[in-house]
């Protein structure tokens, strides 16, 4: 039993981190991932929280931004809203499926309305993917680890070992701050 396990027991807390259970499957730090929303506060949100993951995020507040940054930025991932000004997110998913050096880029769609017929014609115009406004860090980072398992981005190197090697680093700190607490004098 390590340290950890330890402590949770002593503290009453049976049930282990689930998120430390799983092996993560994340994207290769340093992707670049383009966000194209008019909500500035969707934009620096997502941006937020892809750059502390190690990507590299670019935004755009409408569609014909959205699709030059596309051409000239080649981002490996695409988040696009579906409301915007101007060219609406249907559109601008037509444009980058039909232009030859961004049909292959994965597109997870945004929107505020969940209806189930827009999930459906995504599906048939070529989103990899929807995710429902409002979200959070979990929901984003489950669109981008089932992009990854399906190759559609290139995998972290890391892989089991690093996060085995994490985990233990983890544990090591822990016991390094804290005595074990079953050797205590009673």
């Amino acid at each position: 039993m390590s340290q950890l396990d330890r402590f949770r027991r002593l503290l009453g807390l049976t049930k282990s981190d689930e998120r430390r259970q799983t092996n993560r499957f994340d994207a290769r730090e340093g992707i670049r991932v383009l966000v194209i929303d008019d909500s500035r506060t969707v934009v620096a949100a997502l941006s937020h929280m892809l750059r502390q993951s190690g990507y590299e995020p670019i935004g755009a507040s409408d569609a014909e931004r959205g699709l030059e940054l596309a051409v000239s930025e080649k981002p490996h991932l695409i988040f696009l809203d579906i409301v915007l000004p101007g060219l609406n997110g249907f559109a601008a998913l037509r444009r980058l499926r039909k232009d030859e050096r961004t049909q292959k880029i994965p597109v997870i769609m945004i929107s505020g309305n969940p209806q189930a017929a827009e999930r459906f014609y995504l599906e048939r115009i070529g989103a990899d993917d929807f995710m429902k406004k409002p979200f959070g860090r979990a929901e984003v980072f489950t669109r981008i680890e089932k992009l990854v398992k399906q190759g559609a981005l290139p995998a972290r190197k890391e892989g089991k070992e690093a996060s085995a090697v994490q985990d233990a680093g983890d544990e090591q700190r822990i016991s390094d701050d804290m005595p074990d607490p079953f050797d205590l004098p009673r």
